[in-house]
């Protein structure tokens, strides 16, 4: 799938930043339809390639490698321990009431809906997503909230779910929005827009940044 060609935004010794597309799994999954990846694609070109952090196949935007078993184990503690910051932007249905906020609602798999993930007040992880919104528009029906977010915690689909626990799901969204919207829209909106770490090798503070294409 050439058309899902993800772009190298940077690359040295230590690390790898791309952008990848929305549709391309950031890794490969069961199946031999489902082989096709972002890590594999980018193995291809660095053998020492080593997939960091994972985007949702339906989400797009910036991805971290590791150069390396040492700089993998570098930059998966500095995840640990929270000094890598991302940001996200998405399009929502309905538009918030405030203009920014947080929401902090416990999640964990959903063991009926694979791969769904739910709000688990009792057995569910901590999760963390801060937001601020960028812009509204439309009414009713057609209302519409561009978010900046910020996920604190990096649980799977996070966003997504926390999105459509408050009543505002990701527009497109194949999983938590209403049907209409995944068949209404080309792509589930919502993109990862922004990547601040210290760098493993030189530790000078670097950011990266990917335009938003929605």
């Amino acid at each position: 799938m050439p058309h899902l060609a993800p772009a190298i935004l940077h690359a040295d010794d230590a690390l790898i930043v791309t952008v990848k597309p929305a549709g391309l799994l950031s890794m490969p999954a069961r199946g031999e339809d489902r082989q096709d990846s972002l890590e594999g694609r980018l193995r291809a070109l660095y053998a020492d390639a080593r997939l960091v952090h994972r985007l949702d196949m339906a989400t797009s935007g910036l991805v971290l490698f590791a150069r390396g078993p040492e700089m993998l184990r570098r930059l998966n503690l500095a995840f640990e321990q929270r000094v890598i910051g991302k940001q996200y932007c998405a399009l929502v249905h309905g538009h918030l009431a405030t203009d920014s906020g947080e929401i902090a609602l416990p999640l964990a798999a959903d063991p009926d809906n694979n791969p769904r993930q739910r709000v688990d007040l009792a057995n569910g992880r901590r999760a963390l997503t801060r937001w601020r919104v960028l812009a509204r528009s439309g009414e009713g029906e057609s209302a519409l909230t561009r978010l900046e977010l910020k996920p604190v915690t990096g649980r799977t689909h996070q966003l997504r779910v926390h999105l459509m626990s408050i009543g505002h799901p990701i527009v497109g969204d194949p999983l938590y929005a209403p049907p209409a919207s995944a068949a209404g829209h080309p792509r589930m909106y919502l993109h990862a827009a922004s990547l601040a770490l210290i760098h493993p090798q030189t530790r000078v503070p670097a950011c990266f940044e990917s335009a938003v294409p929605f």
